[in-house]
């Protein structure tokens, strides 16, 4: 008996490069990401309720139950801080050499705003645009009609700095609060040549709890940061990652349900491999 192996279509949409789909492929795909769920790790907030059981004595509600017993104590009221994901916010380059992965990842950024509150997502290429308002919508097709009327530079050139300094002037003190995860989403081919690149990742870096790049570059195994904007950008983020199919997707769902390491473990990890380059 002759037994041959073979892939399913569902494995193999999994690993398909975005770039390499066709118009089936690409409707599936789409299909699949509406499907993903995104769980990002509970923070504790300063916020509470009430909870018999907590740990945070309320002594002003106590004082107000005892009046309705004559001035006498016979329970005391408690409470416990509520605990929710922290916010995310998304910066998605749209420029030309992006312009594919882009429309794909959109139908992702448009069901994680659809199905978590606190998710903000700014597009750029020569400009950047804030998208959240639009992806809001129900309808994807309608988000996406919405979208187009307000970014003017789809698939054009890429100011990575320009972009980032609009937003660290612009944005980061009303979005990035409560320990903010940021994902950058760029290939990081800057047509500027990586001015202010890096004092702007390094302020965007300190402003936020947790920064992770993902790169559709990495896609290639023999990927070496060669231009002067990803040698700006590295040393500034906490997670460098592929985003080219389902799968690296999927693989972005995890890391983002896991609790993320401190920053001081990463940059003592990190030593070693810089001391033998």
């Amino acid at each position: 008996m002759d037994a041959v192996l073979t892939v399913s279509d569902q494995e193999r949409l999994q690993r398909m490069d975005f770039e390499a789909m066709g118009a089936d492929e690409i409707a599936e795909a789409k299909r699949e990401i509406r499907r993903l769920v995104l769980p990002l790790d509970l923070r504790r907030t300063r916020r509470l309720r009430a909870d018999s059981l907590g740990p945070v004595t309320d002594l002003r509600r106590t004082i107000r139950q005892s009046l309705r017993q004559g001035g006498e104590i016979l329970t005391i009221a408690r409470n416990r801080h509520l605990r929710r994901p922290p916010p995310l916010v998304v910066l998605c380059d749209i420029s030309g050499s992006m312009s594919r992965y882009a429309q794909i990842l959109l139908h992702f950024l448009h069901a994680v705003t659809n199905d978590r509150d606190r998710v903000h997502v700014f597009l750029f290429g020569t400009r950047l645009s804030n998208v959240t308002r639009q992806l809001r919508h129900r309808d994807p097709e309608v988000a996406f009609q919405m979208v187009s009327h307000v970014v003017p530079d789809w698939s054009g050139g890429t100011r990575i700095g320009e972009a980032l300094e609009s937003f660290n002037r612009l944005w980061a003190r009303r979005v990035l609060a409560q320990g903010a995860v940021v994902l950058l989403i760029t290939d990081g081919l800057d047509r500027d040549g990586a001015r202010g690149l890096a004092d702007n990742m390094d302020r965007l870096h300190r402003s936020c709890r947790r920064l992770i790049w993902l790169n559709p570059l990495l896609r290639w195994a023999g990927f070496e940061p060669k231009s002067q904007g990803i040698r700006a950008m590295l040393p500034h983020v906490d997670d460098f990652r592929p985003v080219h199919n389902l799968a690296s997707l999927r693989a972005l769902v995890d890391l983002l349900s896991r609790p993320a390491p401190r920053r001081a473990l990463l940059a003592a990890a990190a030593e070693p491999e810089r001391m033998a380059s």
